[in-house]
């Protein structure tokens, strides 16, 4: 008999897996950061891409080896994601950066968090088939992110920022398609 918690990995794993998939490419991001309580906003604009990767590829078997994982082949799927930043406002560049994401069961394991250089882990689910909603905490801090395609040409994604219960800033991102 197989259990119910093998078949909501594995539909997990699908979804995670297909997510990944339609998210492969170019995108140019533009966001707002808005800092609690008093309201301050950031623009930035950001090119993003985004790579799928494949089981067992050199870049999921490093990461699951920063993640101490027994079995180096074990995350099922991944994404290899690099950015560059702007500071709208100020037309000036303001970061840009890289990242690898691979996934087993629910979780969701990063190279690096947010705000550090670190691995780190999220919890994962879909509220429908084209929405992952993350939860990541780390150092007395959590992150709630959702990331939505919207057909095949838009992604929004919503970030919000807590530390001790206490909600500090909310990103707002709309992601339009490249390439």
């Amino acid at each position: 008999m197989t259990s119910l918690l093998k078949i909501a990995q594995t539909a997990d794993e699908s979804e995670i897996s297909e997510f990944f998939q339609e998210s492969a490419g170019k995108w140019r991001s533009q966001r707002r950061y808005y800092t609690l309580p008093e309201g301050e906003t950031k623009e930035m604009e950001s090119i993003v891409t985004i790579n799928f990767l494949e089981q067992d590829c050199d870049e999921l078997q490093k990461l699951a080896q920063m993640h101490n994982l027994p079995d180096t082949g074990s995350l099922i799927c991944g994404a290899a994601v690099t950015w560059e930043s702007t500071d709208v406002p100020k037309a000036r560049k303001e970061s840009q950066g890289s990242t690898l994401f691979g996934a087993v069961g629910n979780i969701l394991y990063r190279d690096r968090g947010f705000a550090i250089s670190k691995p780190v882990t999220a919890h994962y689910y879909f509220s429908n088939p084209k929405t992952l909603c993350l939860r990541t905490e780390y150092n007395g801090s959590m992150f709630e992110e959702e990331l939505k395609l919207i057909g095949s040409k838009y992604r929004t994604r919503q970030t919000i920022i807590s530390r001790a219960g206490e909600q500090l800033m909310i990103g707002q991102y709309l992601e339009k398609r490249v390439d």
